[in-house]
């Protein structure tokens, strides 16, 4: 048996044509799909046309302090010697093997270190790497915006020229070429081809097996029904499961950059679902997917036909005034904004604000902030303004350039040159199922807050002609946020202890933005607590106690302290409002079209 594995699997003739045929191929390929690119490329929300002129600037700065390059040159000579004699005592048998787990997930077939030249391949490239970005942020002189975005996309760029992602230099893709004989490059072409015609003309990275999941067949199944809708949103509200449910009302106000069920994915690791089983009669805004009659559409009307037409929609449907609240992200920076709005207004409906994952002070917003700047603004309204939106793929690349290796170079390893299928996995299939941006709220949204910050001023902004102020909500409050985040790094999301008045409580869980927040009990998602607030989230975190598990019960625990009581259950369509159609909606169903 292990001679027959010996044996090669191969034809080197049929592999040769193969890969003539894939050459071929590649070649009609690269000229249909650099046809169809803009004279600048478009990355995301970002820009390339002005990466120049900081490049430039990056240039000037070393020219002026040629010490930084030539330190670093010395760090890389030594660097690399010490990694040529490894690899020089590897293959005279002076030195054994020195198995270790891989760090980076790059590089964890078992090629990449136990084979002495693959071994080599990737040293060389990591002190490269560390080579190059220490250079790049040892200058000094260039102010932090242009330090951030030069510094951004040198680590696009060295991640791009990363050994695994090319053909000769990943063990894993030879073997599996040779075995094949070139069958796996084949089959990546054509997922290739798939993901540039799904892309109309753009490259749309498959992720995942988009034909396995069905909206409320075996992805957002929890039953309900839409018993409210306008331009903007429709209300959902869940069928109860329990006899007896909370007087209270609880409303989730997710994010509209994408869509409500990564709350409602599997049954299993159900937000919505598992909240219903507390007792809770829920409600969730499910936005519309905006197409260009909406391009006038402002963060102002989000507030009006969202939240504000939800609470009235929600005592129409209870007769309960007051609500408990949950906002996600771009959903808990509107929360807060309607928040302040109602306090300004004398209104107390909202009971409780629960914020997942959220921005309002949005003075570091990591490496978002390369996207931001003035020039790439001008640029991004332009393109928003011919179309009256923004297109949903240009939000998933900025979102995946800011873990390029995980979300990026993965998949066209996996799909190109491995060319493999991809499997069914339900936030993946969520992540690809992006909308669009009214052009109007876009620019709003991204100037006033990202870009000015002005939501964390008092008064720096106006809705309705009513001036924000986040220190006038004394509302309790619950701040949920994700120690991986790289949307809304989590020591930002702190800043918001310090605005409001009322009490509040800030819970940090493990893993990211996402897989963070939906770390349903008996998941393996810890997170930390600590009732005290310091000033700085380093002095929250060292005081925090750690705790295994699932935060969704500290959470529940914290909202049934403010509860008033028990009610039978209310079934959707039995108060005034009444039952348009099944959850989860038409509007969730509108796929975008890049």
């Amino acid at each position: 048996m292990a001679d027959k594995l010996m044996q090669p699997t191969w034809d080197p003739l049929v592999l040769a044509a193969q890969l003539q045929k894939i050459a071929k191929q590649s070649q009609t390929l690269m000229q249909r799909f650099l046809s169809n690119q803009p004279a600048a490329i478009k990355l995301g929300i970002g820009d390339t046309a002005s990466l120049g002129f900081d490049f430039f600037e990056l240039m000037t700065k070393m020219m002026i302090n040629p010490a930084v390059v030539a330190s670093a040159q010395i760090d890389l000579f030594n660097d690399t010697l010490r990694v040529w004699q490894k690899a020089a005592q590897r293959m005279l048998m002076l030195r054994a093997h020195e198995a270790d787990a891989p760090k980076d997930k790059r590089f964890k077939h078992p090629e990449w270190s136990e084979n002495v030249i693959f071994s080599f391949v990737k040293e060389s490239y990591l002190v490269a790497t560390k080579s190059i970005l220490s250079a790049v942020r040892e200058v000094k002189g260039m102010d932090d915006a242009t330090a951030r975005k030069v510094d951004f996309y040198t680590r696009q760029f060295v991640d791009a020229l990363s050994p695994s992602n090319f053909v000769a230099t990943n063990p894993e893709v030879l073997t599996a070429t040779l075995q094949s004989g070139g069958q796996n490059l084949l089959r990546g072409l054509e997922n290739l081809l798939v993901d540039l015609e799904r892309g109309n003309g753009r490259l749309s990275i498959t992720m995942t097996d988009l034909k396995a999941f069905r909206l409320s067949e075996n992805i957002a199944t929890t039953p309900g029904k839409i018993v409210y809708q306008n331009e903007l949103m429709q209300l959902i509200q869940y069928r109860p499961s329990t006899q007896e449910v909370r007087r209270r009302p609880l409303l989730i106000v997710p994010p509209w950059i994408n869509k409500f069920y990564v709350l409602d994915l599997q049954p299993k690791n159900s937000f919505i679902k598992w909240a219903v089983d507390q007792g809770h009669t829920l409600f969730v805004i499910s936005w519309v997917n905006p197409d260009q009659k909406l391009a006038e559409k402002s963060f102002e009307n989000y507030m009006l036909e969202g939240p504000l037409a939800a609470l009235a929609a929600i005592e129409s449907a209870t007769g309960e005034r007051n609500v408990n609240t949950i906002g996600y992200c771009l959903g808990g920076t509107l929360l807060a904004s309607t928040a302040a709005y109602l306090a300004a207004k004398g209104d107390d409906r909202i009971a409780s604000a629960t914020y997942f994952a959220t921005l309002v002070d949005f003075t570091d917003v990591g490496d978002m902030a390369v996207f931001i700047d003035e020039e790439q603004l001008v640029s991004l309204e332009r393109r928003m303004q011919e179309r009256g939106y923004l297109e949903a793929q240009d939000m998933v690349t900025a979102f995946n350039m800011l873990r390029a290796n995980d979300l990026i170079w993965s998949f066209v390893v996996d799909n190109y040159l491995l060319g493999k299928e991809q499997m069914p996995f339900d936030l993946l299939f969520w992540n690809s199922d992006s909308t669009r941006m009214p052009a109007a709220m876009h620019s709003f949204y991204l100037r006033k807050m990202y870009q000015q910050n002005l939501l964390a001023r008092s008064g720096g902004i106006s809705l309705a002609g009513t001036p924000i102020d986040l220190s006038t909500i004394k509302t309790p409050t619950f701040i949920l946020s994700t120690r991986e985040d790289h949307i809304a790094p989590w020591k930002s999301t702190y800043a918001a202890t310090r605005l409001y008045s009322g009490p509040v409580k800030f819970v940090l869980s493990a893993s990211g933005h996402m897989a963070g927040v939906i770390s349903a009990p008996g998941s393996k998602c810890d997170h930390w607590a600590n009732d005290n607030l310091p000033p700085s989230p380093d002095e929250w975190f060292a005081g925090a106690t750690p705790h295994l598990g699932s935060w969704w019960p500290v959470w529940d625990e914290w909202v049934t302290q403010l509860d008033s009581g028990r009610v039978p259950a209310r079934e959707p369509g039995g108060g005034k409002l009444t039952i348009i159609e099944d959850a989860p909606g038409s509007y969730v169903r509108v796929r975008w079209a890049a």
